[in-house]
């Protein structure tokens, strides 16, 4: 009977144990390969191309044009983005493919006659518009690095334009948000003014006979031919300065990944223009000193750490980064060890450092929200991590109805006036001024991370300025904090950018005590602000290497793979 006894309580043990582990949310578990993008239909027509024998670039094609179809918001041919790579030889790259100022653009082409900035000119319709850089971006990583033909890529987005995908709950609410916008910017009546609710279709013919264009004639068709001539002819009518010379001069660029340590992990992530790989570096070897395992997730001590590193981070962004082909930027010398800890070198947890008390670093210079991101691992070994954007939501809200697509409004992403804020609150300095053919800064983060050598995470997230926190974060919770990758792309996240002086949290999801600690050291918290800071999605090589994907619940994000 004991004996019976003694075998009934391990059993209640071993359930129990078991029950605990499982406990843990994980994403989607795959074999093989995965895709998680903002769109289910991006998701999945990015993991058939892996299926039918592409590899990760001919999948970032392929879901970056889907997502133009599916996610009007942010995906886009009118905009741009970045995306880094690691092939699985342990090759790393990256591309930028973000929209430069048009050749008529002058420093203050936004400004009055007393040199104030004049509202709504940077962000809504035609002068708002940068020359755009998608189509561009994905046939020079087709070119060099893809596998099927393009006709295999683009036909099902394609075909998808033409059928028509159904509108979610998120969308009818961005929709009808926009739609005083959408009256105000355009001249006559666009698709998007119809009534869409949950649950009807949106078919766009006009799209998939622009993505047909570009895939009979290739890139050529959008900056050179008759689709070039469409759309400089309908940005001037409404009042921009683009030209058909400005999109026959656009050319993407490959760049030079920023890369570095965190305590065992080797960070994979995008180069100026860019700031997100600069300033991701700074935050991490910030924090890196201090044990923020041991400190504990979102408490007080751990939000101080990452709120007192990033305020630094942000204070030297708004003066040292801006496009490298204009400007000298000293990246070596602002992830350099020495320079980081004397950043720090002033923290105590004792209070808050007020912004109005920090500037920007003094190092030796020698005579540089809105979004949407999207994760590939494929059944190669190779992964891409990709964020592109169109800016505000609908970008200028300029919609081309004979092309079918909404262009960007980034040229708000310039500094207006050194000193002014734009519309995410990032205040910029002469480095990120206007200049013609210039690229104005981003934020966009798109990283990869390594562990021993070997690949453990794409992730990446839209967010304006938020963004290069939540990829932090999200890094941190799988790393520090023993998470799964879906328990930490839907963990709480908060937000601190040097300027306004307040961490900006998600509300009602953080402890009450916690907070109040906070603000009893002198930190102003703002929960109000921001229903949510990033949609995070990510991939995350199991130790079975197996693939985890986190989809955020925060939007209608999807992992799918096989």
């Amino acid at each position: 009977m004991k004996h019976i006894k003694y075998l009934f309580v391990v059993v209640l043990l071993f359930v129990s144990c078991k029950k605990t582990v499982e406990t843990k949310k994980r994403g989607l578990i795959t074999e093989s390969a995965m895709v998680v993008s903002a769109r289910e239909e991006a998701s999945k027509i990015g993991s058939d191309i892996l299926k039918k024998g592409g590899n990760a670039f001919d999948a970032m094609v392929a879901t970056e044009l889907a997502l133009a179809v599916t996610y009007p918001c942010a995906g886009n041919i009118g905009g741009g983005g970045f995306m880094v790579y690691r092939k699985s030889n342990g090759e790393i790259g990256g591309i930028d493919y973000r929209e430069k100022a048009p050749k008529a653009a002058t420093k203050d082409m936004y400004l009055d006659s007393l040199g104030n900035v004049i509202p709504n000119k940077s962000t809504k319709g035609a002068l708002a518009v940068g020359i755009p850089g998608t189509i561009a971006g994905v046939f020079a990583v087709h070119k060099k690095l893809g596998s099927l033909p393009i006709e295999d890529i683009i036909t099902p987005v394609m075909e998808l334009a033409n059928k028509g995908f159904i509108i979610t709950k998120k969308q009818e609410a961005r929709i009808k948000n926009k739609q005083s916008d959408f009256r105000d910017v355009n001249k006559d009546s666009i698709l998007f003014l119809n009534n869409y609710k949950e649950n009807d279709t949106l078919k766009q013919s006009a799209l998939a006979n622009t993505l047909q264009q570009v895939m009979l004639h290739g890139s050529d068709a959008f900056y050179k031919g008759d689709i070039a001539k469409t759309l400089a002819k309908f940005i001037q009518d409404n009042g921009g300065i683009i030209t058909e010379e400005d999109l026959a001069s656009y050319e993407a660029k490959w760049r030079t990944p920023i890369t570095f340590n965190y305590d065992g992990l080797k960070i994979i992530s995008m180069a100026p223009p860019s700031s997100g790989g600069v300033c991701l570096a700074q935050i991490m070897k910030m924090v890196e000193p201090f044990d923020l395992e041991k400190f504990g997730h979102n408490s007080t001590k751990a939000i101080q750490i990452l709120t007192e590193a990033e305020r630094r981070a942000y204070a030297d962004r708004s003066y040292y980064l801006g496009d490298p082909d204009f400007v000298n930027i000293p990246i070596d010398a602002l992830i350099s060890d020495d320079y980081l800890k004397d950043r720090m070198s002033n923290f105590s947890f004792e209070k808050a450092t007020k912004s109005s008390d920090v500037s920007h670093g003094k190092v030796q210079v020698i005579e540089s929200n809105e979004t949407t991101h999207y994760s590939i691992i494929d059944q190669f070994g190779n992964a891409i991590s990709a964020t592109t954007t169109l800016n505000a939501y609908y970008g200028s809200k300029l919609y081309c109805t004979e092309l079918g697509f909404f262009l960007n409004n980034e040229m708000d992403d310039f500094s207006m006036k050194p000193g002014v804020p734009n519309m995410f609150g990032l205040i910029g300095a002469e480095a990120n001024s206007i200049a013609p053919e210039k690229r104005m800064l981003s934020s966009m983060t798109p990283t990869i991370v390594e562990k021993d050598g070997e690949l453990l995470m794409s992730v990446g997230t839209p967010g304006g300025s938020t963004i290069i926190t939540s990829v932090l974060q999200t890094i941190l919770n799988v790393h520090e904090f023993k998470m799964t990758m879906q328990e930490a792309v839907e963990a709480p996240r908060f937000h601190h950018q040097w300027l306004p002086d307040y961490i900006r949290m998600e509300p009602n999801v953080f402890d009450p005590k916690t907070i109040d600690e906070l603000e009893k050291l002198g930190y102003t918290i703002n929960e109000g602000i921001s229903p949510v800071i990033g949609i995070v999605d990510g991939i995350l090589v199991l130790n079975d290497k197996t693939l985890e994907g986190g989809a955020d619940y925060r939007g209608d994000d999807t992992a799918v793979g096989f």
